[in-house]
């Protein structure tokens, strides 16, 4: 993990739809090159509180400060983060290096060096000697791969990931889990990680954000919550499934977990 430097600072956050409550009060800190993972059930508002940081909705209350700015209200591409979508949102009708190119073209600034760093990127997800080839003939994993690179290629000090495996099969999910910490490792860059797979959390996380029903029920490093955890709603949702997914991840994948 970074420094112990606050990368992000959430105060009071809360946003409703239709008069129902989706995240209430939230208040939270994220450390420069932390990996964080939210993690909850369908409905516990951990997509709401994503997409609030990354600026694609604004919150009826509370602040976000980023780098000790507020950007609480700034457009998303003023924040410098960066979002991986679930279903990878990638251009059909372009080649792979082509859709990593794409918003290094848009701005004015990067559409000079836009084919350099895309293939740079490529590398550093190494899928270099797929950078021709069509979305539809890749796999679901060198889908998310490019979807990656396409967001790596921006620079952002923040990268959030919208249940970025969810998709994808066991022996995928668990090659790319090891992708996700080296290049964390390789770029030092923040990662919030929204998923509602306990073991998954577990296993990426240096400290897991536990929500319920719009709250945060635990938020800690994955060792003290199995040894302290602060509810029984963390006992049962978060450490007794993990206990079975982890059995089950065993029987597909010996030795990988």
């Amino acid at each position: 993990m970074g420094s112990l430097k606050n990368k992000l600072t959430v105060r009071d956050l809360s946003k409703g739809y239709r008069e129902k409550e989706v995240l209430k009060s939230v208040s939270f800190t994220v450390r420069d090159g932390e990996f964080l993972s939210i993690l909850g059930p369908s409905g516990c508002g951990k997509t709401t509180l994503l997409r609030l940081l990354v600026g694609l909705l604004s919150p009826e209350t509370g602040t976000i400060e980023k780098d000790g700015t507020d950007i609480t209200f700034a457009p998303p591409d003023r924040r410098g983060m960066g979002i991986v979508f679930q279903n990878y949102a990638l251009f059909e009708n372009m080649n792979a290096q082509k859709n990593v190119e794409y918003a290094l073209k848009i701005k004015k600034e990067t559409r000079g060096i836009a084919a350099e760093r895309a293939k740079e990127m490529l590398a550093a997800v190494g899928l270099s000697e797929y950078a021709k080839a069509m979305p539809r003939n890749l796999s679901g994993g060198q889908q998310q791969r490019v979807a990656i690179a396409r967001t790596l290629a921006l620079h952002p000090d923040v990268i959030l990931f919208d249940e970025p495996m969810s998709a994808l099969d066991v022996a995928t999910r668990l090659s790319m889990r090891r992708e996700l910490k080296r290049l964390q490792a390789t770029f030092g860059t923040t990662m919030i990680y929204v998923t509602h797979d306990q073991e998954e959390a577990f296993a990426l996380s240096d400290r897991i954000m536990i929500m319920d029903r719009g709250q945060i029920s635990q938020l800690d490093t994955p060792e003290n919550i199995c040894r302290n955890p602060a509810n029984d709603y963390v006992r049962t949702f978060v450490l007794d499934n993990l206990r079975a997914k982890i059995d089950s991840l065993s029987k597909y994948a010996p030795g990988l977990t």
